[in-house]
């Protein structure tokens, strides 16, 4: 193995070489070929790149050729995603299987339906025999989701039919990570946890009885130990991450490599390496430590003139990570308002009630979210219309659970694959065609040099 020294000396000198190779295109060549930069429209409207009945994300409509905002609506198989989760509290029952069901077979279960449905569900939970031992232990990575990755590419290993691509095989498959995911993560964070921070190691076996989110807390919690509250509280946000349209990163990058009829363990695997991304499912952690930031360089939180001047900051690139994006705000569908922040920013609030502690940091999440939309049409002359996205608070809301930072996009992870498999099936049975687009190359025909010659 190459030592520090010789490893940091190596990036360098590819550093230096790649920086002669790999330069950003001139932004007018890509209007001079037509480009659709991030598969975007001009406007910021999304390139339309296939068709779909499983989710459909609303933020604004089109009139006479423009965009008009409108409040933000998420709809799963046709049904709104607010009354889904109001529904299920009316009812005091955990909802996630039931969306879980639904996105995957296009219908809403009855009760006899749903309750066979989690019981599957929850028999399926225990991983293959030496799968632990083997796959999570023995490698134990500094990063959940990386493990993740790799424990869904290992599960390849231990299917008997691994790469059919039959309805009924693939929905098999998708249930069993479905039910498998969770323990995957929780694992993957405790290895992590014992060999990486020098902590207790805790192995708690999945409960077959209790639902996703209630087993999720049982085995990240030292004790077993939570409230119906707690896991009511990350039941919605299992329910809200379930999915999100055909078009966010993850989502399309399963049927982009479901388009070429491979295996759905390399599929998932590959959305899950999307979702790390801090532009997509990562954001929630920037969200965490730009605050963290914030609450460190204000001095008086409940000060908007205060709270302003550092946004501007932020904005300007004179603080936080130099990026000048507030994360947490805006959103590249939702104008007005995003239905899950809406959602979860009422669980926080009922949380915070009830933990008092956290009162004036999430009146600060309140105020960035409010203060935003001024500061930034002052710094960049620009009226855009935004909103708070589930970014803004879901990290917060994990926070109060006590959850560590470190499971913040795993728990993401763990319930968008519901999405993810249900896209798989949709691009596998309904469009069956490699996903293929075009690139335009910008290198002119050169010569071949002999080596003696160069």
């Amino acid at each position: 193995m190459l030592s520090k020294e010789e490893r940091e000396r190596l990036e360098e000198i590819f550093q230096q070489k790649a920086m002669g190779v790999y330069k950003p295109f001139p932004k007018d060549l890509f209007k001079t070929y037509h480009v659709k930069r991030g598969l975007r429209n001009e406007d910021g409207t999304g390139v339309m790149a296939g068709l779909t009945s499983v989710g459909a994300v609303i933020g604004y409509y089109i009139d006479d050729g423009e965009k008009v905002p409108m409040e933000g609506h998420l709809r799963y198989r046709g049904y709104d995603l607010s009354d889904i989760v109001r529904n299920c509290e009316k009812e005091n029952r955990f909802g996630f299987e039931e969306v879980a069901y639904l996105l995957l077979f296009g219908h809403l279960p009855n009760a006899k339906v749903l309750s066979d449905f989690s019981r599957l569900i929850g028999n399926l939970r225990p991983l293959p025999e030496g799968f632990t031992e083997d796959m999570i232990l023995k490698a134990p990575s500094t990063n959940i989701m990386n493990k993740m990755a790799r424990s869904v590419l290992a599960a390849y290993s231990y299917d008997p039919n691994p790469d059919e691509i039959t309805a009924g095989n693939i929905i098999r498959q998708s249930i069993e990570l479905i039910a498998r995911l969770p323990v995957m993560a929780a694992y993957g964070y405790q290895a992590k946890s014992h060999y990486h921070d020098g902590n207790s190691l805790y192995l708690h076996a999945p409960q077959p009885r209790l639902s996703t989110a209630e087993n999720l807390l049982y085995m990240l919690r030292p004790d077993n130990k939570y409230t119906r509250e707690e896991a009511e509280m990350l039941d919605v946000l299992l329910m809200i991450h379930a999915e999100h349209g055909g078009g966010n990163n993850s989502a399309f990058t399963t049927r982009v490599i479901s388009s070429s009829d491979t295996d759905t363990y390399s599929a998932i695997a590959a959305a899950i390496g999307s979702l790390k991304g801090p532009k997509h499912g990562g954001a929630n952690a920037k969200v965490m430590g730009m605050m963290e930031d914030i609450k460190t360089n204000v001095k008086n939180w409940e000060d908007d003139d205060e709270v302003r001047a550092y946004l501007a900051k932020i904005l300007n690139k004179e603080a936080f990570d130099s990026s000048g994006l507030i994360y947490g705000m805006g959103h590249a569908i939702y104008t007005y308002s995003d239905p899950r922040c809406i959602l979860l920013k009422e669980k926080a609030q009922t949380l915070v009630k009830q933990n008092p502690d956290f009162e004036k940091e999430f009146n600060l999440y309140c105020a960035v979210e409010r203060l935003t939309p001024e500061v930034f049409a002052k710094v960049k002359n620009n009226e855009k219309v935004m909103c708070a996205n589930v970014d803004m608070y879901s990290g917060f809301v994990y926070k109060m659970l006590g959850i560590p930072s470190d499971m913040y996009t795993p728990l993401f992870a763990v319930s968008r694959i519901v999405g993810w498999c249900a896209h798989r099936l949709e691009e596998v049975i309904g469009c069956n065609r490699i996903i293929r687009p075009a690139y335009k190359s910008m290198v002119k025909s050169k010569k071949y040099v002999e080596i003696d010659k160069r």
